[in-house]
């Protein structure tokens, strides 16, 4: 088995639960803690020592495992075989499915795995049956919750992703949820959405071409500080919505910048049928799944941003009425 130095992984549950297995499976404790953007655009050493999950596959790793259909294309765009690459890519509901069916081809895994692989389908593909089963305070969801709160800096937050990584290797999802910082910080998200609501009930809004309103926007492009936002909660003050779309501004070095960061969900209520990974991908600026996508339009002025913050709607509102 070759020697591996590292773990790089997506920060949030799907992210945690696949490293979690393969830190078990590899004997690694070192783990570090990426979005896409970090690797697209290469800003962390990554090299043939590494394992990389739920993340764009860097220049180069020792293992890479993955199940975004946006960044399988990516692949071929660079003329990359991702059935060349070590590791695994599929097109499952989660990372953590495909690092636990890659592992479980060659071991005996703990049943606590099988119930994390199960629970990380459901977080990751937004497969809730409705809202009030997103919202319980469930094991899997107040660990999710621990890990979406807020921290005081990012090098605590990588602290506290590590705390909670290790607790969904070495424990149950049961004991996990009893940690007490996991309460704390289930807890600390909890009132951090309150706010969250208040912002949608101020900001959301239907398009004037959106007749029955479908598609709800969320736009906080004027905010100067960052702001956090669950846009699945708008589902609680538009239950009727299909879908959901958040728009904000890219912060780089507490620098408010000319980019605007898109996300887009659909609601637990809507019928199959759509893809809104496919509208991220249309708009060429990021990836994502059937239920849940985000991606980043990037403004060469404050002009075409001022552009964009209208255009981007109503373009969006198209992609979705094709789908």
């Amino acid at each position: 088995m070759p020697a591996f130095a590292s773990i790089v992984t997506h920060n949030d549950f799907d992210g945690l639960g696949s490293a979690a297995l393969l830190s078990w499976a590899y004997d690694l404790d070192a783990i570090r803690f990426a979005g896409p953007i970090t690797i697209a655009k290469a800003e962390i050493p990554i090299t043939r020592a590494d394992i990389v999950c739920d993340l764009p596959y860097p220049l180069e790793c020792g293992l890479w495992f993955d199940h975004h259909a946006g960044n399988l294309q990516e692949l071929k765009l660079r003329g990359l075989d991702a059935s060349a690459i070590p590791g695994r890519f599929a097109e499952a509901l989660s990372c953590v499915r495909v690092v636990y069916d890659f592992l479980a081809e060659s071991d005996d895994l703990p049943e606590d795995y099988a119930r994390l692989a199960r629970e990380a389908d459901v977080i990751d593909s937004f497969s809730f049956p409705d809202l009030d089963a997103w919202r319980a305070d469930t094991p899997p969801n107040r660990v999710d919750r621990a890990i979406k709160a807020s921290s005081p800096n990012a090098r605590e937050h990588y602290e506290v992703l590590r705390h909670i990584t290790f607790l969904m290797r070495d424990v149950s999802l049961e004991e996990a949820a009893a940690d007490p910082l996991v309460i704390e910080r289930a807890a600390r998200y909890a009132r951090e959405e309150e706010t969250m609501l208040e912002h949608i009930r101020k900001y959301a809004r239907l398009l004037p071409e959106d007749a029955v309103g479908e598609l709800v926007f969320v736009d906080i492009t004027a905010f100067s500080n960052p702001v956090r936002l669950d846009k699945k909660l708008v589902g609680l003050i538009f239950p009727a919505a299909r879908g959901f779309v958040e728009m904000k501004p890219v912060f780089r070095g507490g620098q408010k910048t000319n980019d605007i960061s898109v996300s887009l969900s659909l609601a637990l209520a809507a019928p199959g049928g759509k893809d809104v990974g496919e509208i991220v991908r249309e708009l060429n600026i990021g990836d994502g799944h059937a239920g849940a996508a985000a991606g980043v339009w990037r403004s060469e002025s404050a002009h075409e941003f001022q552009k964009m913050r209208e255009e981007l709607p109503r373009r969006i509102l198209e992609l979705w009425r094709k789908l």
